[in-house]
């Protein structure tokens, strides 16, 4: 007998919308600061009406956006990126891979004045300050692959660093865009392999990947096409940034394990190389994806049995030293952007401790010199999305700012973005949304300075 029940990526906090709205004036609690005056936009995977993908991967991406202004919410409105996919387009045609036919529903950044939707699979797609979709972008014919969903944009430069990854040779490719949009360099990592390649990491002077332990796999059906393979070697790659730095990467052999999303890498006192990041072990990985495809014995959530690692990389012994640094289910690592790959103090994650599925949920700030971690719950039946981390406008020490979260509320049928004090973990101001947002996944703020 065929089951009926819906996957659990359509029910639940992660229950679709079914049409496009636009609503002004929105009511605000407490006191939003001026200093957050611009547009908090988040991305996710929300399928059409009808439309059931056999991964959640694969449901078309839908940006929501919230413009605020010297403390007024001015509007919410929420759209679906139109790509050729949104209307029912393969990915792969006789002609090999259309990269446009894309979801683009993983994030959602700003570089060079473009407003960019984000898929690793595909073309980024270019949307107005509105949401509105422009269309696929492939920065002037200089990208002719993939593009990661989780470029890196140096706080010092401005450059845009990211990858395209791919289960076919070349498996791997590196770009370098200048501040104004422009790629300045481009070319083939060696070396690497077919091991997905969901984020990276950069440092002041490196360029850091890794490669787990889930692998291209011919026989996943799901149209995401990974498994994990105890085959596969997990490793860490680093190279000297730069033109010419791929010809030097060094590769690292590390224990088996898969993680999505980097919170932070850096050189330390000593030129190690540190990095950290939400993993998950075999178990872990098949709780995750069993979630991910609706099939039976899975996790509640995605991110169940998942770990905090560091790995501390000597490039001059070629050792690595490795540890699990925290227990807790976290994923969606972010930090204060000004010190993404510099060492920092303050990260920020959201937990999903709670495996019976409709609580528990909260926003959570590690403290890395004293090894405190703090976790403010976000109430019965609600989950928050990643943590966006904006500064206040005379911020004099790394936490001085507001972490911005959409919430989902189940019992209210609602939603609401949460602002809190990043320091404290405090309610700063909470402003009510028109409609109940479904739980997404990245997201970016973006001051007015940036438009």
């Amino acid at each position: 007998m065929t089951s009926t029940a819906k996957p659990p990526y359509l029910t639940g906090h992660y229950t679709p919308v079914v049409d496009e709205v636009t609503a002004t004036e929105l009511t605000v609690e407490g006191t939003l600061p001026p200093e957050l005056t611009g547009r908090l936009i988040r991305n996710g995977h929300n399928p059409k009406p009808g439309i059931t993908p056999a991964h959640w991967f694969k449901g078309s991406g839908m940006v929501h956006g919230i413009r605020l202004q010297n403390g007024r919410a001015e509007w919410y409105r929420n759209r679906w990126v139109h790509t050729p996919a949104l209307d029912g387009a393969p990915y792969m045609t006789e002609h090999g891979p259309d990269l446009t036919a894309s979801t683009a529903g993983t994030h959602v950044i700003e570089h060079g004045g473009r407003l960019l939707a984000l898929c690793e699979a595909n073309l980024p797609f270019e949307l107005t300050p509105e949401l509105e979709t422009v269309g696929a972008y492939d920065f002037g014919g200089r990208l002719r692959g993939a593009m990661t969903a989780h470029p890196k944009e140096d706080p010092l430069t401005g450059e845009l660093h990211f990858f395209g990854s791919s289960p076919f040779p070349p498996y791997l490719m590196y770009y370098v865009a200048d501040a104004k949009g422009g790629i300045v360099h481009s070319g083939e990592v060696p070396g690497a392999t077919a091991a997905l390649k969901h984020d990276f990491a950069l440092t002041r002077r490196h360029v850091v990947f890794a490669e787990g332990s889930v692998t291209f796999d011919p026989d996943e059906h799901s149209g995401i096409p990974y498994g994990w393979s105890d085959e596969q070697p997990a490793r860490i790659g680093v190279m000297p940034r730069g033109a010419g730095g791929a010809r030097h990467i060094r590769w690292f052999s590390i224990e088996p394990g898969s993680m999505l999303h980097v919170s932070n890498a850096f050189e330390d006192s000593l030129g190690r190389i540190v990095l950290e990041g939400p993993t998950v072990d075999r178990e872990g990985f098949r709780l995750s994806w069993n979630w991910w495809v609706g099939a039976p014995d899975r996790g509640t959530e995605p991110g169940v049995r998942s770990y905090t690692r560091r790995w501390v990389v000597d490039l001059t012994d070629g050792t690595v030293d490795e540890q699990i640094v925290d227990d807790l289910p976290v994923e969606f690592p972010t930090l204060n952007e000004a010190y993404l790959g510099a060492e920092n103090r303050y990260q920020y994650a959201i937990a999903f401790p709670d495996e019976n599925g409709f609580g528990g949920y909260g926003i959570v700030k590690y403290d890395r010199t004293t090894g405190a971690r703090r976790i403010q719950p976000a109430g019965d039946a609600r989950l928050p999305s990643e943590a966006v981390f904006v500064p206040s406008a005379q911020a004099a020490a790394e936490d001085d700012g507001y972490l911005l979260t959409v919430v989902s509320d189940l019992k209210q049928d609602a939603s609401h973005l949460l602002v809190l004090d990043a320091s404290s973990l405090t309610r700063v101001a909470t402003v009510h949304l028109p409609r109940r947002v479904p739980a997404g996944i990245h997201g970016s703020w973006i001051p007015d300075t940036d438009r």
